[in-house]
């Protein structure tokens, strides 16, 4: 997949393609129903596929100090894309003279000149240009003017997680907010991911027997609430199953809020400067103040197997098919 970051980046003999534009933080199942539809599409008129997304997200630039945690950076967002089988991403940076651009103009700019757009795909309350002026009937109007066709696609997907509400990233962040990431797993069709890199903490876990990989997160990153959960540590490619902390240590009165991976089983670990993810299964229970040590670590153990546990169960599950 081509990844091109600025209008620039596109090759000058770039032909005809089907496009879908949108921030797509998270990918989740509404998403790839979207993106997915284009793909096919694209293969249908024997053109690429390529996805048009924004950084820093719109509203930092529109509204400063709102942007709002975002549920996959930009390499894994394209990442997720690469797999949906999209031929190419456009990072379009969004700055404030960009914020400005008119629809029309976004359209002949972005589409017509540069993406020689056949078909562009989208969802129904799709906006754009200042003040998000632009939407699907207007877009379809312009297509007319420039020999493009406008395709809308329901991307409204509900199941059980948020009491029924239609699958969004909105409701994706809110979840991940509260903690519940079994909810946001539905709705990503993956558990979530919290990324970084990892730093030298404390080292109390490892002083506990339990060392943890202390991660540094990337800035603006949706991370769970404070608690303990199951997942897994990914790191040099291997997803090890882990119990994970988030928030401050209570138990030694810190104040810094972390997020805090043990490889369960896995001893000599050296993963210090390593950019790795932390995907969440499973939320077991929320931080607490123990009256001893000795407390905390029968806790912790039973922690990880209460980890080893739902991850082995998970894996044999995906595995079953």
């Amino acid at each position: 997949m081509q990844r091109w970051r600025g209008l620039e980046d596109i090759p000058q003999d770039w032909g005809r393609s089907v496009v879908t534009i949108g921030s797509y933080d998270g990918v989740h199942r509404g998403h790839q129903l979207i993106i997915g539809r284009a793909v096919d599409r694209a293969r249908e008129l024997g053109v690429p596929a390529v996805v048009v997304t924004f950084d820093p997200h719109p509203s930092e630039v529109v509204r400063p100090g709102s942007h709002p945690p975002l549920l996959a950076p930009h390499h894994r967002r394209a990442e997720l894309i690469a797999e949906l089988g999209v031929d190419a991403v456009l990072v379009l940076p969004f700055t404030a003279e960009f914020s400005q651009l008119s629809a029309a103009d976004f359209v002949v700019k972005v589409l017509v000149d540069k993406l020689h757009a056949k078909l562009v795909v989208e969802g129904p309350n799709f906006r754009f240009g200042h003040r998000a002026a632009g939407n699907v009937d207007f877009l379809k109007e312009l297509g007319g003017t420039y020999d493009y066709d406008v395709e809308v696609i329901d991307l409204y997907v509900t199941g059980e997680a948020g009491g029924g509400l239609p699958f969004s990233s909105t409701l994706t962040r809110r979840l991940v907010a509260e903690g519940d990431v079994a909810g946001a797993m539905e709705i990503l069709g993956r558990p979530h991911r919290v990324e970084g890199e990892v730093v030298r903490g404390a080292q109390r876990g490892r002083e506990l027997g339990y060392p943890t990989a202390n991660v540094e997160t990337v800035p603006h990153t949706a991370i769970p609430a404070d608690g303990v959960y199951a997942g897994w540590l990914n790191a040099g490619g291997e997803a090890m199953p882990a119990a994970i902390s988030v928030g401050t240590n209570v138990q030694f009165d810190a104040t810094e809020r972390t997020v805090e991976a043990y490889a369960i089983d896995r001893v000599g670990l050296d993963l210090y400067g390593l950019h790795v993810g932390v995907d969440f299964l499973a939320y077991l229970r929320g931080m607490e103040k123990f009256d001893s040590i000795e407390a905390l670590l029968e806790c912790m153990a039973d922690d990880v197997e209460r980890a080893r546990a739902l991850v082995a169960a998970h894996e044999a599950a995906v595995t079953a098919g």
